[in-house]
């Protein structure tokens, strides 16, 4: 039992990872089919809402701390920066590819902690080797980009010829309208970083919004909703002109695409991460984020999709920046925490001495009484 209980994290981060890769190549094959960006952000949103609305009533209605309208305004707004980011993200996963999503992706936690530093809320020593470990995994994610972004590379043979995903890397290199493709990849690949940096102001947010409300469950429920009232009247602006056709949902990939994701990788994951953060803190939970990219690799790989070496050696630097990034904060903890266990083990020291001194003087003290 306390063996299971020891390893049960680890196979909650690795859980988290596959969940993560698998929407990544099921969203990227539904888009390349038809489904609409706009439509499916919609039925994303509502789909986790119709799977946590139950579960908030049953466990939180006698529960809840009071609203006000301030926190209401902060949560629309917090939520709206999150659809901004889901928006960008999916269109840039339209014009790039799986992989290139999942490396880019990978690198949230590096800058999430870089919009920390501009907001004053985190701090960098230069002259320190964590200091120094943090700036260069900033580094090595800005350099990691611009390598998946401008340099493409030889093409890498996918293990299986039976193309599911449309082989979209080809277009932009080689395609009939090389420049234009070209432009598109380009252009795909720093929206997918404006949604990153847009996730990553979501994730500043969400834990100061914690610290004035700590209910997780109703937290995210309400930026559910809010996000899915967001995302239908984007839904309604961008996809006017098609009518309502855009809008059906067939027993095809576009239905599994829009369930998975809204059940499992919104839902589902939103717990396990929780989860994995309360018992082993978010870094742990961060240093799994490269496990997504090699799922997703090996599954876009398998459904035929053509994968460039620009985005695998993108993705490289990418993972190089993340782990040098934890490594500094890891460090820096590290050195905030020996003052005090110096402290600790100098005053167990001086406690020992003083038993010492108890144990010589009583001798001395009975013979004089004889």
């Amino acid at each position: 039992m306390g063996a299971g209980r020891k390893t049960r994290p680890y196979a909650v981060g690795v859980a988290i990872q596959a969940i993560y890769a698998a929407t990544i190549v099921i969203s990227k094959a539904s888009f390349d089919q038809g489904l609409s960006i706009f439509v499916y952000i919609l039925y994303r949103q509502a789909a986790a809402c119709l799977l946590l609305l139950p579960v908030a009533i049953l466990l939180e209605r006698r529960n809840a701390p009071p609203m006000t309208f301030r926190l209401l305004l902060k949560m629309f707004f917090y939520s709206l920066v999150n659809t901004l980011g889901s928006c960008l993200y999916n269109t840039s996963l339209k014009y790039t590819s799986a992989t290139a999503a999942a490396a880019i992706c990978s690198s949230i936690p590096v800058i999430t902690f870089f919009m920390a530093l501009l907001l004053r809320m985190e701090a960098v020593k230069l002259k320190s080797s964590p200091g120094m470990a943090k700036a260069a995994g900033i580094t090595l994610c800005l350099v990691g980009v611009l390598v998946i972004a401008l340099y493409a590379g030889p093409l890498l043979s996918p293990l299986n010829h039976h193309r599911v995903l449309a082989d979209h890397g080809s277009k932009h290199v080689a395609g009939a309208h090389g420049a234009v493709s070209k432009g598109l990849w380009v252009t795909g690949t720093f929206l997918m970083l404006l949604a990153c940096v847009s996730w990553s102001l979501w994730f500043i947010f969400q834990g100061l919004l914690l610290k004035e409300y700590p209910n997780k469950l109703l937290v995210v429920l309400i930026q559910c909703l809010f996000g899915t009232i967001q995302s239908f009247v984007v839904a309604v602006a961008m996809e006017r002109s098609h009518g309502f056709s855009r809008w059906k949902l067939g027993l095809d990939l576009s239905l599994v695409a829009v369930a998975y994701s809204g059940i499992v990788g919104t839902g589902v994951c939103l717990y396990l991460q929780t989860w994995c953060v309360g018992m082993k803190g978010p870094v742990f939970l961060a240093m799994w984020n490269p496990l997504s990219l090699l799922l997703t690799l090996l599954c876009s790989s398998l459904l035929g999709e053509t994968i460039h070496l620009g985005s695998v050696l993108g993705g490289i630097l990418l993972v190089g920046g993340l782990y040098s990034m934890l490594w500094g904060k890891r460090k820096e903890e590290t050195q905030l925490a020996m003052p005090t266990d110096h402290h600790e083990e100098q005053s167990s020291k001086e406690k020992q001495l003083y038993a010492k001194e108890c144990e010589t003087k009583e001798p001395a003290s009975s013979d004089q009484q004889v």
